[in-house]
């Protein structure tokens, strides 16, 4: 183990922490002299539009979430457009009247800021391209940009380690879009988005019967030569964030070949060595430096493959969750999903719908988008629940792991009842703590922001933090956050499924929230919280499609349907 890497690891999480009397360090004002570019575009670089396929009402919400349950659609244009259109394009243009303008996304964000960039690594696409090369993937316009042609032989080499008709989607983070509002503590935020990220691209991928699995033997530096990213440096630099294979279901029975799914020098070399297209633009004319995320990004860099521990035989059996006779689209769910700015504090959800969202919250053994990380489940869900019928108000946990369940209850309150919630579904691990009005305790920890005290419920999401870092290294902090955002997704979606709508919450008190359950020192942390209930729209602002600025440019026009 790194020790140094691990000490500027843990001292990085320590010096983020929010307490009701200081704040992480930020600038504590809105620099608009500076605000970035939400879009990132690689200027001259070849431009390939893709189509879009009209939501619909299939596949079918409910099923999609289980692997072999959707047809695959076959390797074409227009499911790579389906892919990046459902996983991470513009979903809404929102306008204050006579001022603002500002767009929203199918994959959620801290702040609204993206920091999260997307591509599409492939083989000869029909109806899009002849040779096998790397995009970097444009929502505004809703296009892949070419910017490096792959030699048959580096192709040949990916490839041969995949199931067949496999696509590679790579996700990188700008730090500075994050750190522009949050200062210090927009690492943790570039990681819950890339989280939700992970979750849009494998549930994007579950529509069209497809797989999506991270390909953890992939390191680093060789990641960001596959990506383009070595060719950036300074604040606006894109740093490499993961590999997700994608291809159709049951294309990859035998879990050892993800495990051994490798970037080898010689290859990552030809890479670097091709012709590069395109130049990025400039997001800000100045800056704010942050050197404390440049050196816990460094920290957390993955230099090597991880060990044979790391790769997970965990296996929930979700036997209660339910697939439903639910005409819901998948699609449809996907498109509306939004962050509420504001609860009503009045709306309730039944004992029924509170398990659903829970159950599809558990890491089942087919269940979609959990199927996409290797690791063993390190988030379990403390629960402040406030309007659920038929089940008394107070502090509950979620053991997504239940083989948890004597480590989390020996460090928590001893006075903690540990009872199983009235009519529990047997397959999902609730426990009840203790009962009474929580409201408060959901607000004051949240940074007292009400939305967390207004809802039908909140979440703290906790993580095994001390010992799977020093396990299999610093890299993993990252991915602690990734499976929160993979968790968080799920919570947003099952939110707009139930009728109600949710917000992830990235401005809490960690220690303060630590102390409601009872938790000391650093083997568990707090690292995400969530709130879901009735929303309170804002009746000032105004809605509008998220392409319409395309129809308008009769140049530029994408019709519906089109392949190209």
């Amino acid at each position: 183990m790194d020790q140094p890497a691990l000490d500027v690891t843990l001292a990085y999480h320590q010096r983020s922490k929010h307490f009701p009397f200081r704040f992480a360090p930020s600038l504590g004002y809105m620099d608009w002299q500076t605000q970035p570019d939400p879009f990132r575009r690689f200027e001259g670089a070849q431009t390939f539009p893709l189509g879009f396929e009209p939501v619909g009402p299939l596949p079918r919400y409910e099923p999609a979430f289980v692997l072999g349950q959707v047809d695959p659609a076959p390797l074409n244009a227009a499911t790579v457009a389906r892919l990046f259109y459902d996983a991470l394009a513009l979903s809404a243009w929102k306008e204050i009247a006579g001022g603002a303008r500002w767009s929203l996304r199918v994959n959620p964000s801290s702040g609204n800021l993206h920091p999260t960039e997307g591509y599409l690594v492939g083989g000869l696409l029909p109806g899009l391209y002849d040779k096998p090369a790397v995009y970097h993937y444009a929502p505004l316009v809703h296009a892949l940009e070419l910017r490096v042609e792959l030699s048959p032989q580096v192709w040949r080499a990916i490839s041969a380690q995949l199931p067949k008709n496999a696509l590679l989607v790579g996700l990188t983070s700008i730090h500075w879009r994050e750190s522009w509002k949050y200062g210090e503590r927009a690492f943790r935020y570039c990681h819950h988005d890339v989280g939700h990220a992970i979750a849009c691209v494998s549930l994007a991928a579950a529509g069209l019967g497809w797989d999506a699995r991270l390909l953890e033997g992939v390191v680093d530096e060789g990641l960001a030569t596959l990506l383009g990213a070595h060719l950036q440096t300074g604040v606006e630099a894109e740093r490499p964030d993961c590999l997700i294979a994608v291809f159709p279901q049951n294309g990859w029975p035998e879990a050892k070949t993800q495990q051994s799914f490798r970037l080898e020098t010689d290859l990552i070399a030809a890479v670097r060595a091709a012709r590069w297209m395109g130049q990025r633009n400039t997001l800000s004319q100045d800056h704010h430096d942050w050197p404390v995320i440049d050196e816990v990004a460094a920290a957390t860099e993955k230099h090597a493959p991880p060990g044979d521990d790391f790769w997970s035989s965990f296996s929930h059996r979700n036997d209660s969750l339910e697939l439903g006779e639910s005409p819901l689209s998948l699609r449809s769910i996907i498109h509306q999903r939004r962050s509420a700015v504001a609860l009503d504090g009045l709306t309730a959800i039944t004992r029924e719908a509170f398990y659903q969202i829970l159950l599809k919250a558990m890491p089942g053994s087919s269940q979609i988008p959990f199927t996409t990380l290797p690791w063993r489940p390190c988030i379990d869900l403390l629960l402040f629940v406030h309007r659920v019928a038929d089940l008394p108000p107070g502090l509950y946990v979620l053991l997504r792991d239940p083989a948890r369940k004597n480590a989390l209850r020996s460090s928590m309150k001893p006075s903690f009842l540990w009872r199983r919630g009235h009519g529990c579904p047997s397959s999902l691990p609730l426990f009840f703590l203790a009962g009474g009005d929580v409201r408060h305790a959901a607000q004051q920890t949240s940074c007292d922001q009400a939305i967390a005290a207004d809802g039908a419920f909140a979440v703290a999401m906790l993580a095994e933090y001390r010992k799977p870092i020093e396990v299999f290294g610093p890299w993993f902090y990252r991915r602690l956050y990734w499976e929160t955002g993979v968790v968080g997704q799920v919570l947003y979606l099952e939110g707009e499924a139930a009728g109600i709508r949710g917000t992830g919450i990235g401005c809490f008190f960690d220690d303060l929230t630590h102390r409601v359950f009872g938790l000391e020192g650093d083997r568990f942390q707090v690292l995400y919280h969530f709130t879901l209930g009735g929303p309170v729209e804002d009746p000032r602002l105004r809605t509008h499609p998220p392409y319409q600025h395309l129809v308008r440019d009769a140049h530029n026009a994408i019709k519906p349907g089109s392949l190209t």
